[in-house]
């Protein structure tokens, strides 16, 4: 199944590229296109991948980095920096440096936020979920009060920073976005044996030698990076609701897929499979109202629907681990 999905992401890879590609200024329209088509595969594996860590650390398969307030603490960390070094000195530097200054404000704070999280209350999910919202709530607020006390210009470079956008990605962070989403996937891969143990639980990884905390860190700290990564480079996904919007059930989607499409329990599987899964559901989405509607519709609203609807389905059959 890994080899169909791999195949219908190639074509639908394609046929972005390629379709409405008229006879002039097609190296400029290429370059265009390959540029967006890198952030989605990018910011698609990053989102799979790192919801199916999150799902396997938390032992459960409704929650993912976008519920528990990662995407809050992005806009978080943007008004931050903007009023740390204020708009003109934010407008100096330049994407590459604005990335890693983002990415590494996201990844310090993640682990420290929710590692004790985790190592506490894992095995409480309403416990969790509830804290994520609380969460989620205290980061917005903290950020609308930050930019309540800016300056307009400031505030407007916030806002430009904070919503998603694959038209304005900066080309000089792909490669490194791009690095840093294969390096921890590879290194997801490398981990999956862990993983499966961690899967079956903590007392039964505990019996069979595992390091659980230490596991559980490695874990998160993947999922803050990928997490980071992807938000860093294109914006938060997120469409504004309690618990994340679109990129909350985004996640879900993709990883309910992989463990549908797969038919495994195995992260060998299950890794690859959720990174394939997001990739095709994001250019595939992309290329039907882009090129198909004619942008007459927006792609967040049917994430939405669809990934509701698979969330209440969960928590009715209650496949909650």
């Amino acid at each position: 199944m890994l080899w169909v999905l791999a195949g219908l992401l190639a074509v639908a890879c394609t046929v972005w590229m390629f379709q409405g590609l008229g006879d002039t200024r097609r190296g400029f329209l290429l370059g265009l296109r390959g540029t967006r088509l890198a952030g989605l595969l990018i910011l698609g594996t990053a989102t799979g991948v790192a919801t199916v860590l999150f799902q396997t650390i938390a032992a459960n398969r409704i929650l993912t980095p976008s519920m528990m307030g990662f995407d809050s603490l992005f806009g978080l960390v943007q008004v931050a920096l903007v009023a740390a070094v204020g708009a003109g000195g934010l407008s100096t530097l330049d994407g590459v440096a604005r990335f890693w200054l983002a990415l590494g404000a996201m990844l310090v704070l993640a682990l420290l936020l929710f590692a004790p999280l985790l190592g506490r209350g894992g095995r409480d999910v309403p416990r969790m979920i509830l804290t994520g919202l609380i969460l989620g709530v205290l980061f917005r607020s903290l950020a609308g009060f930050m930019t309540r006390v800016m300056d307009p210009n400031a505030f407007a470079v916030v806002q430009g920073l904070s919503a998603a956008s694959l038209t304005r990605i900066d080309p000089a962070v792909l490669p490194w976005a791009g690095a840093i989403t294969a390096s921890s996937g590879i290194a997801a891969l490398v981990l999956a044996p862990q993983l499966d143990v961690l899967a079956l639980g903590r007392s039964s990884a505990v019996s069979l030698g595992l390091r659980v905390r230490a596991m559980t860190l490695g874990g998160l700290a993947l999922v803050a990076l990928m997490t980071a990564a992807g938000t860093a480079m294109a914006g938060s996904v997120a469409a504004g609701s309690p618990i994340g919007g679109s990129a909350a059930f985004f996640g879900l989607i993709a990883a309910g897929l992989a463990r549908g499409l797969t038919g495994s329990v195995r992260h060998a599987a299950l890794v690859p499979g959720a990174a394939l899964s997001a990739a095709l559901v994001m250019v595939i989405g992309q290329v039907v109202f882009e090129r198909v509607l004619g942008l007459a519709g927006t792609l967040s609203v049917v994430i939405e629907f669809v990934g509701g609807l698979f969330f209440l389905y969960l928590l009715l059959k209650g496949r909650l681990r």
